[in-house]
């Protein structure tokens, strides 16, 4: 009994101000990067005039969803949807199969003009991607491939950013494990595919996650590759929405909000891969 009075007397210790500090951050930031999207929502759902208003307001002062029909009838909402699902898909796919051979090449094998091949593709990689549109843009009109998928697809054949990340996966596998499999009878093709592959599962999910989200959210070269509207992606098609000198915001917030749901989805099922994702990311050296 008296351990528990002196328990219960006992004064409890002060909060680091450092950890009241960091909540604060935290907390701010969160709200940060929340507002804008519930701004975007609940816009959506506004008249043109009280978007505009100001001094603004939060709330709609009627819930108006003709909005969202009114997207639906402009754009051709099911094939921006597939074209964006499809982009990021072979995105992923081509950049996962390239840059594991290209990473698996420059972090195991030894060959003639190595180091200034790797060189090559760090310089791609600190480059901006503008340099790269026209020359692209070129090669595609040379192939009479403008306004398609492959149109699309075409600047993410080859990943320099899934290149060198992997090449850093590959260089802290063991070299022993190479050899153990070349020891068994294993070609160069065996170890690489049946060995070390499968131990690069981790940083695979990584880069497909960063390739989906640049992907989703490209914007320029859509717009200049494709310009047939049922061949864009979710990212240029909401550009129609926006006018030359006018604009009618709760639209265009309809369309974004409409926009964002395969992110979501796709952030729902693989959450998990997500989070492992960044955090590898953060910690690979």
């Amino acid at each position: 009994m008296t351990t528990l009075q002196n328990t219960a007397q006992r004064p409890h210790a002060p909060v680091p101000v450092g950890k009241i500090v960091l909540y604060a951050v935290l907390l701010a930031g969160a709200v940060t990067m929340l507002v804008p999207f519930l701004w975007m929502i609940l816009t959506s759902f506004k008249s043109v005039g009280e978007s505009i208003r100001i001094p603004p307001t939060i709330w709609p002062a009627r819930w108006i969803t003709a909005n969202y029909k009114e997207v639906i009838s402009t754009l051709p909402m099911f094939n921006l949807y597939s074209n964006t699902l499809l982009l990021i898909f072979f995105r992923i796919l081509l950049a996962s199969i390239f840059s594991s051979m290209a990473g698996y090449a420059f972090a195991k094998l030894r060959f003639p003009g190595r180091n200034l091949m790797f060189g090559l593709v760090l310089a791609q990689n600190m480059l901006p991607a503008q340099i790269f549109i026209i020359p692209q843009y070129l090669m595609l009109a040379k192939m009479n491939a403008l306004n398609s998928m492959f149109a699309l697809v075409f600047p993410g054949l080859v990943s320099a950013f899934g290149t060198f990340f992997l090449r850093q996966t590959y260089m802290s596998l063991p070299d022993d494990l190479a050899e153990a499999a070349r020891i068994d009878g294993c070609n160069q093709w065996q170890t690489f595919y049946r060995i070390l592959l499968p131990l690069t599962k981790t940083a695979l999910m990584a880069l497909a996650v960063f390739t989906a989200v640049f992907a989703y959210g490209d914007l320029m070269w859509p717009l200049i590759a494709n310009t047939d509207l049922n061949k864009m992606t979710l990212a240029s098609g909401l550009s129609v929405l926006r006018g030359q000198f006018t604009t009618k915001y709760p639209l265009l917030m309809a369309g974004s909000v409409l926009a964002m749901l395969p992110m979501i989805v796709l952030y729902s099922v693989f959450q998990r891969q997500f989070v492992e994702g960044i955090a590898l990311t953060g910690t690979k050296a």
